[in-house]
């Protein structure tokens, strides 16, 4: 038990010291949000008058007080759900806009990702079965490159290869606006599927890369241990010392390892739906950094800060569930 209050009590830690950078660090970039919002109602024939200017500003938390008031009143609407007013999206609420465009980013990124760590292990697995092998002397090295492939070049070039010079699949958007209406249709359905293959190529492709060495290593690492030879030597299948003995204790490391590569997995996420304009948190958070919407960029903050600790914490927990030893070394 007190292994897992000591994690809790970690990651409320961890959130806290998130929510503070949430709060500070739209503040330290340069812009008025308040003045974001007026010029659109200037644009859009408004009159701006001072009782106008006085109610955007209370109603985007601009109007006054010092930074540690600020700061309370933050946590409070944090807590209470109360997100603020979105710039960008005005007069939308911050939780409107984001539960807009929140669908997409699950659909795309945690499919996408789950599917790509089983593949991993899977190469991994039997990349360091039959290290040495031409399999192993295949994947191991297009595995090692891709690790140091950026998501966006990636990105680029499926689209110039898919979308320009094969046309097999749409260049950007999330679905054909043109021919298909949003709703719980086939249609529908069938088109998003088509948007979102090559964003969702791109992410698999290169998030394969960390996750098939690191599995490959452990495999070989393991296969050295003691209990392989002593279960090789009872006569087993090699196909049960393989899964039963050596992926088993493999993969723990991997486990783990998927937690801290959650982060780095999202962010690409992110850039790769600006690249294909993948109507998700990505290409939102791109466009309220361009507006100077604060309240807007500290609610996707938050939704991918809480997304990343969330899996973090669940896989610790889950950690010590499989290996109780790290029960006993904490």
């Amino acid at each position: 038990m007190k292994f897992y209050l000591r994690k809790i009590g970690f990651y409320l830690v961890a959130l806290f010291a998130a929510l503070t950078l949430n709060f500070a660090i739209p503040r330290m970039m340069p812009g008025d949000p308040v003045a974001a919002v007026l010029n659109r109602l200037a644009s859009r024939g408004g009159t701006v008058a001072p009782e106008t200017r006085a109610a955007v500003t209370a109603m985007l938390g601009q109007d006054g007080g010092n930074i540690i008031q600020q700061y309370i009143d933050y946590l409070k609407n944090i807590f209470t759900g109360n997100w603020g007013v979105s710039v960008l999206y005005f007069p939308n609420q911050v939780t409107t806009s984001i539960a807009s465009a929140l669908p997409w980013t699950i659909a795309l990124v945690g499919t996408t990702t789950v599917i790509s760590f089983f593949i991993q292990q899977a190469l991994g697995i039997w990349a360091g079965w039959r290290h040495g092998g031409v399999f192993d002397n295949i994947v191991s090295p297009v595995a090692t490159v891709l690790q140091s492939v950026p998501y966006f070049w990636l990105a680029l070039i499926f689209i110039w290869l898919f979308a320009r010079i094969l046309h097999w699949f749409p260049q950007a958007g999330g679905y054909n606006y043109r021919e298909v209406v949003p709703g719980p249709t086939l249609d529908f359905f069938l088109s998003a599927l088509e948007y979102a293959a090559l964003p969702a190529l791109t992410i698999l492709i290169s998030s394969l890369g960390m996750g098939v060495v690191g599995m490959r290593n452990m495999m070989v690492s393991t296969l050295s241990e003691d209990y392989i030879v002593t279960a090789e030597a009872k006569g087993l299948s090699p196909r049960r010392v393989m899964m039963c003995y050596a992926a088993r204790n493999a993969v723990l490391p991997s486990i783990s390892g998927f937690g801290t590569s959650i982060g780095a997995v999202v962010g690409g996420s992110l850039l790769t739906e600006q690249v294909f304009s993948y109507p998700g948190v990505g290409q939102m958070l791109l466009q309220a950094v361009q507006s100077n919407d604060y309240a807007l960029m500290q609610g996707i903050f938050l939704i991918i800060t809480v997304t990343v600790l969330v899996v973090n914490l669940i896989i610790d927990l889950l950690y010590g569930i499989i290996d109780p030893r790290t029960r006993q070394q904490n």
